[in-house]
């Protein structure tokens, strides 16, 4: 048979019992906040994984978006050069783009646009043409001359009126040869694609006035 439990031995198991509960009871409450806290984080570490993703997502729609900007920017810049070069099917299609290029490709198209731009304006006329347009100002010059030397004939092959009115016009055409001379300056310019500045321009105007001058005196 058990033996009787003392008052004593047993206010002290109720003691015992007490703070084993309380100490069960403390660690019940700590596995609880450190549960809340862990799902606390795990909740964090998923919003920020979301948000990530998200602007993951939103990164490569804009990227998509730049790369199909840049593609058709691309293009018509080449579309641009082969209307340039006039060689449009030995060109084909743009490059490819070279791999692990660096750079902002605006910036690359837009000074590709610039070089486009710039080489696609007419520029001056070289100076080594200067004979041509000397050629065409007295070119201007004689055929003005024998414009106006045939009015000064038939003013006085038919009298009259003429005989007063075709000298004074053949005076003026032949005074207005020098400027004849721009007409064919300017298809010489057009051809080689370039503009009839102002040095051409007096070269051709030089070369007529001389060729009427010499014409008139001599």
């Amino acid at each position: 048979m058990n033996e009787p439990v003392t008052s004593e031995s047993y206010a002290a198991q109720i003691r015992r019992l007490a703070d084993l509960t309380a100490r069960v009871r403390a660690q019940r409450a700590e596995a609880h906040a450190w549960y809340e806290q862990q799902c606390a984080a795990a909740r964090r570490a998923v919003d920020e994984a979301q948000a990530q993703v998200g602007a993951a997502e939103r990164e490569l729609v804009d990227a998509r978006e730049a790369q199909e900007r840049v593609d058709a920017e691309a293009n018509q810049v080449w579309q641009e050069l082969r209307g340039l070069l006039g060689g449009g099917r030995r060109l084909g299609g743009p490059p490819a783009p070279t791999p692990g290029a660096t750079g902002d490709p605006t910036l690359l198209l837009a000074g590709a646009r610039d070089l486009l731009r710039r080489t696609g304006q007419p520029g001056d006329l070289p100076g080594s043409v200067n004979p041509l347009l000397a050629l065409c100002g007295i070119g201007g010059a004689l055929a003005a001359y024998a414009l106006g030397s045939a009015a000064r004939a038939a003013g006085d092959r038919y009298g009259g009126d003429l005989a007063v009115g075709l000298p004074v016009l053949a005076l003026v055409v032949t005074l207005l040869g020098p400027l004849a001379g721009l007409v064919p300056a300017k298809v010489l310019a057009d051809r080689r694609h370039a503009v009839l500045g102002p040095r051409p321009v007096a070269v051709v105007l030089v070369a007529g006035v001389v060729t009427t001058i010499l014409l008139l005196t001599v």
